[in-house]
This record gives structure tokens, C-alpha cells and sequence, in this order.
């Protein structure tokens, strides 16, 4: 027997997204996040000495593509619609 609503006036609460749509952004939220910690560090403590650390392929090529991977895949994740 399926369960009734008790107040036909008050329509049932429904989720914006699915259960997919969150595994999703979540997933774009790790691969945010791991950019943004690949491209930290690499300053030097000292103003007077420069650390060429800065300019590596991690923190200028890895890291920001990681970032906007992670930025399309949340784009991808708001516009996913499972097929019913």
C-alpha cells in the first residue's frame, strides 16, 4: 500500500538535484580543491631571494587546469538530468 499524504493541500518536499547530481559536484569539488593546494607554496621567506619554485609546471600548468576541470565538471553536474 503506498503511503498517502495526510494534507492534500501541502505538496510533497523534493530534492533540486538527485543523488547523482551530488556524487557529481562533489567530484568537481575534489578536483577544485587539489588544484588549488597543488598551486600553493613556492614563496620564499627571504624578499631579497627569488625562488624560481614558483614558475614549475605544477603551480602554472597542473594546478589551474585541474581547477577549471573541476569548474566544468560542477557546470556538467547542474545540468545533468537523469533520464527517467
Amino acid at each position: 500500500m503506498s503511503k498517502k499524504n495526510k494534507n492534500p493541500d501541502k505538496p510533497k518536499k523534493e530534492f533540486l538535484f538527485s543523488k547523482r547530481n551530488y556524487i557529481i559536484m562533489a567530484i568537481g569539488i575534489a578536483f577544485i580543491a587539489l588544484g588549488f593546494i597543488l598551486m600553493a607554496g613556492g614563496g620564499s621567506d627571504d624578499p631579497n631571494i627569488f625562488n624560481e619554485e614558483i614558475y614549475n609546471f605544477r603551480r602554472i600548468r597542473l594546478a589551474p587546469t585541474l581547477v577549471l576541470i573541476g569548474f566544468a565538471i560542477e557546470v556538467f553536474a547542474i545540468l545533468y538530468k537523469e533520464s527517467s
